[in-house]
């Protein structure tokens, strides 16, 4: 069985509502998996917009996300270091934790990419896409992902 990836707030391929954009609250997205393969020990998720003009721009960073989590609720704080444990990396504004879509024009795709890792990373708070990769590498289980598409 695979894992999925699902949110409350969005179907896939659908609409982001605006609460979760930067012409809303930009706050993230419910998000919720299940079906983890045995073995995981954490999870890591990407979320990226490949539509950007000047290439793919990353709009969350976020992993050691404890294997006993089924989700990340709504609004989840953008600190280096969670209550559970989970560590914030930094988006393509250089900022930690979820930036919103904010295309600067026509419709955009929104990629939440989840990772079932076999391992804790050992990469500090702040970690980019590319660090969290290559940190990656090896050690996925399984993936799963969610598409939503916004248009500013």
């Amino acid at each position: 069985m695979a894992i999925q990836l699902t949110s409350t707030a969005f179907p896939q391929g659908k609409p982001i509502p605006a609460v979760y954009t930067c012409t809303g609250r930009n706050i993230s997205p419910p998000l919720a998996w299940s079906d983890s393969p045995a073995g995981t020990q954490s999870f890591a998720l990407i979320v990226d917009d490949l539509d950007a003009p000047g290439g793919t721009w990353t709009h969350w960073v976020i992993y050691n996300i404890p294997a006993t989590e089924a989700g990340l609720k709504e609004g989840t704080q953008s600190l280096e270091r969670l209550g559970n444990g989970s560590r914030n990396g930094k988006n393509s504004w250089g900022k930690l934790g979820y930036g919103g879509p904010c295309p600067p024009s026509g419709t955009h795709r929104y990629f939440f990419k989840l990772y079932a890792l076999d391992r804790l990373l050992g990469l500090s708070s702040g970690a980019s896409a590319a660090q969290l990769v290559k940190a990656m590498q090896g050690h996925i289980l399984a993936t799963a992902e969610l598409m939503g598409t916004y248009r500013k």
